[in-house]
């Protein structure tokens, strides 16, 4: 059954389809009981706007895409709830597709978006190569990456200096005494997260004279299950560490979750710091210690930067967020 037309309803209900369509969109020009009749004859049909027709007419769908990787950690789900609740606040809805691990599905991704007509796009984590850009320009929508960044000036991005984030971390470790500390879920060919990290880890102990040491240092892909398997990595290995520096929260539940295995403490044996502040940190035994990444206000704050954009507002500028140790309860001191 095809459904009911501005035609139909001007028909049944003896009024002019301009005075249907005025109705219809709430522009005025009609009285009060006009109004109650049309609404109901247009209930009665059960006509539905033509949300797709409209959106061709004014030349937008309130729309916005996100994409992001295929990883499931909490730390996506905070960072998109701050993105749904300002693009809700301002009349958009949310279109959110995967673009693979490590971006294998990107141009797919970003062909969707496309087709799609979303009005603008948030890039959550994932690294874009040159054709990656390329495809994201041509699109001609506002954009913004998010906890990633290019090499190219025309894509703005917000995120974490992830290299001064993970320094702080371990000099927080070192400073507490620790002088043995490995590292647990970073992906080595992640350069947006994974490398700088690293090499934050790295030169926070050679900044304090202490040794660099690749077999204590475990890869990964930032989830529960790669802190769980570095942690057994450690025990099986005997590696003489006192503290475990995570790449991410999760990452350092699965160093608590192996350890509470073993009948390891934590912190009375070890100490671990993770890395995000997701929710997830609160809810560890012990609470976590970590670097506090704002994933909820780092959402909120790029999509309003996007909205304001599409709405030719201002021109969205690259801005690096601020981080902040959290101290709980799973670092002992041990001077």
């Amino acid at each position: 059954m095809m459904s009911a037309t501005i035609k139909d309803i001007a028909k049944a209900a003896g009024v002019s389809i301009a005075t249907v369509s005025r109705v219809i969109n709430q522009l005025g020009g009609y009285n009060e009981e006009t109004g109650k009749r049309v609404i109901a004859v247009a209930r009665e049909l059960g006509y539905r706007k033509n949300e797709s027709a409209r959106s061709l007419v004014q030349k937008t769908t309130k729309t916005i895409g996100i994409i992001m990787p295929d990883v499931a950690t909490s730390f996506y789900g905070d960072i998109t709830k701050g993105i749904e609740d300002i693009s809700f606040e301002h009349g958009y809805s949310v279109i959110l597709t995967h673009a693979g691990s490590r971006g294998s599905r990107i141009r797919e991704s970003l062909n969707l978006m496309g087709e799609r007509r979303v009005d603008g796009l948030i890039i959550v984590s994932v690294e874009l190569q040159a054709e990656g850009i390329e495809l994201l320009l041509s699109l001609g929508i506002p954009h913004i990456l998010l906890s990633t960044k290019t090499a190219s000036e025309q894509v703005p991005y917000m995120k974490v200096d992830d290299y001064g984030a993970a320094y702080t971390a371990v000099k927080h470790l070192i400073d507490c005494g620790h002088r043995f500390i490995g590292m647990a879920g970073a992906d080595p060919e992640d350069a947006i997260a994974g490398v700088p990290r690293m090499e934050g880890y790295k030169q926070a102990l050679s900044d304090c004279g202490l040794k660099v040491d690749s077999h204590v240092i475990k890869t990964g892909d930032f989830s529960f299950d790669a802190g769980k398997r570095a942690m057994q990595a450690f025990i099986e290995e005997q590696a003489p560490i006192t503290a475990v520096f995570c790449v991410s929260d999760e990452a350092a539940l699965g160093i608590i979750s192996a350890c509470y295995e073993r009948g390891i403490r934590v912190p009375d044996d070890i100490s671990v710091v993770g890395y995000d502040n997701s929710k997830v940190s609160q809810m560890s035994i012990p609470p976590l210690t970590t670097v506090a990444q704002p994933l909820y206000e780092m959402g909120r704050a790029g999509c309003l930067e996007l909205i304001r954009s599409i709405q030719g507002k201002t021109n969205i500028v690259s801005k690096v967020i601020p981080h902040e140790l959290v101290i709980r309860q799973s670092v002992r001191k041990i001077l």
